[in-house]
């Protein structure tokens, strides 16, 4: 479903991803982990369409989207979440999974004045359908409550609701269990798996919890300064020896450098 071909870029003299590959298949939930500043939120950033690479390819369903901007990725079936999840605070819960439905009937002004049936029922429609995923991440009595007096797990929870109101066929996923307490960590994982068999949808999963990956994900890929250094089952990955001295290495880098 998803190409990423030897993708490199720079930001001045740093090298944030220096060849990159990689391969997502359909109905696949593959994780992505790296110690800190190895290139992960770049390389999400890039497929996104928010930054551009230096050089490299991106193939989604065998179409190029190395040049298109985040709205047309968005439209063609990839969708992404962010690190810190936001929302209208002034919105309701259902307000803002609403407010994620495109191309509606009635943002039209012919359409608002000529076709009130079609627009009713289109309402009716994904009204439905935001009640249903709030039902499967457990926030449908929050549904009328301002998104601002969410906690911060809850933010996540709703964040990726709202991206399923898209019906995206692939959905990236950065840092889902940041912040969030180890209740609603399991419910997030529950609702990931779920939607994976269910409804056959691709996610590809930057994380830090290695807990959540190797619960979830049937493949991991490690990211360490800027380069793919390894690839396969969580178990693998585990126990694989260059990972874990890209991590404790750099830990014993980041403590040398806090004594100094």
């Amino acid at each position: 479903m998803l190409a990423i071909k030897n993708i490199h870029k720079n930001f001045g003299g740093i090298r944030a991803l220096d060849g990159v590959s990689l391969e997502v298949d359909k109905g696949s939930i593959v994780g992505l982990v790296g110690p800190n500043g190895s290139g992960k939120t770049t390389l999400f950033n890039i497929v996104s369409g928010f930054y551009k690479a230096d050089s490299g390819e991106i193939f989604f369903r065998d179409e190029n989207i190395g040049a298109l901007p985040p709205y047309e990725v968005a439209r063609r079936g990839l969708v992404r979440s962010f690190q810190i999840s936001k929302a209208p605070n002034r919105m309701t819960v259902l307000e803002n999974m609403l407010f994620a439905c495109d191309q509606q009937t009635g943002e039209s002004v012919l359409g608002s004045l000529f076709k009130r049936n079609q627009i009713m029922a289109q309402e009716k429609t994904q009204i439905e359908q935001a009640l249903s995923l709030l039902e499967l991440t457990g926030l449908t009595a929050l549904a009328n409550e301002y998104s601002g007096t969410l906690s911060g797990g809850q933010r996540k929870l709703l964040a990726l609701s709202r991206i399923l109101m898209r019906d995206p066929d692939l959905v990236l996923l950065d840092e889902p269990a940041a912040g969030v307490n180890p209740t609603l960590i399991l419910k997030l994982m529950e609702f990931i798996k779920e939607i994976q068999t269910k409804h056959g949808k691709t996610f590809l999963i930057v994380e830090h919890n290695m807990n959540f990956i190797s619960s979830v994900c049937n493949r991991v890929c490690v990211l360490d300064a800027g380069l793919k250094i390894a690839e396969g089952s969580p178990e693998e990955i585990q126990k694989n020896d260059v990972v874990l001295e890209a991590y404790l290495g750099g830990r014993e880098k980041g403590r040398k450098g806090a004594k100094q």
